[in-house]
């Protein structure tokens, strides 16, 4: 038997068949109100104080279909995290005013809250899928963007302004070329800038057999995973001398982190489809910098 969730934001976005609306509970509202969303939906209107502008996201809640009774604690704590996020990537906006070049909204702040709502949103289907149909296309609300203000004094955020604007995250790219083993070769793209090389814990050798219907999928998002790394070293040496003390964290490591976690999901997912889900594969998701 399914339970519906009380109230929520009713901001909806089109997903393939629709979906039926649920919402969360009075604390979770209350954590809408931090991410800067307006209780009558109106959340793109929504501002902070401090002139920056304010990030919008598409609402994941009133799309989702009724919740399983078994799933409902795991769905409504997934869903306060989706307002958590917002509400720290709004904090972090007006604490980096000024920082970084045009890019800088989006790679240090869209583009890491785009994964943390790809793992998420993933988590919530997740559950809900172990006792009834799994909703798809829920990574299609992952994408947020920038309502910007004109601050002069927070250069580039202009670009990242609409919905659909930022760029496509990684996953949506990553090609199924390469036989995907290769993660275990953390340092692709090491320069002679002094930039350092990126290194990651190996994923293919932490899997248990992959049955042949998830074959290809693990496969195409192994080679993912290298393509992720690839596109981090790159980055290491683009921005070398760029941003603070604490750049390549938060601009680099923390977003790759983010979305090695999206898609070691994919590949845990895919193979508990047909077998038991391998657990523990989020601990393989941090990596670390060699200089």
């Amino acid at each position: 038997m399914s339970r519906a969730l009380p109230k929520y934001n009713k901001r909806r976005v089109g997903l393939a068949g629709g979906a039926a609306a649920v919402a969360l509970t009075g604390a979770v509202i209350a954590g809408t109100a931090l991410a800067g969303e307006s209780s009558d939906g109106g959340g793109a209107d929504a501002r902070t104080l401090a002139g920056p502008g304010t990030i919008s996201c598409p609402d994941v809640a009133s799309q989702l279909p009724a919740v399983p009774a078994s799933a409902q604690a795991e769905v409504t704590r997934n869903l306060a995290l989706l307002d958590q996020q917002i509400a720290e990537a709004n904090k972090r906006l007006v604490d980096t005013v000024g920082q970084g070049g045009p890019n800088f909204v989006q790679n240090a702040i869209l583009g890491p809250l785009e994964d943390k709502r790809i793992a998420t949103v993933n988590r919530i289907a997740t559950a809900i899928g172990r006792t009834a149909d799994r909703p798809a296309g829920l990574d299609s609300l992952a994408a947020c963007s920038l309502d910007a203000q004109g601050d002069p004094a927070a250069p580039g955020q202009e670009e990242t302004g609409g919905a659909g604007t930022a760029a496509p995250p990684a996953e949506d790219a990553g090609g199924d070329t390469g036989a995907g083993s290769g993660d275990a070769g953390a340092g692709q793209g090491g320069d002679a800038s002094g930039a350092g090389t990126i290194s990651c814990p190996d994923v293919a050798s932490q899997l248990p057999a992959v049955p042949a219907s998830a074959q290809a999928e693990v496969t195409r998002n192994l080679a993912l995973l290298d393509q992720q790394i690839a596109e981090a070293n790159k980055r290491l040496v683009d921005t070398v001398g760029q941003g603070g003390p604490n750049f390549v964290q938060n601009a680099i490591l923390g977003p790759l982190k983010d979305k090695r976690i999206a898609t070691v999901n994919r590949i845990a997912t895919a193979i508990g489809r047909t077998a038991d889900r391998p657990a523990g594969l989020d601990s393989l998701a941090a990596c670390t910098l060699t200089k």
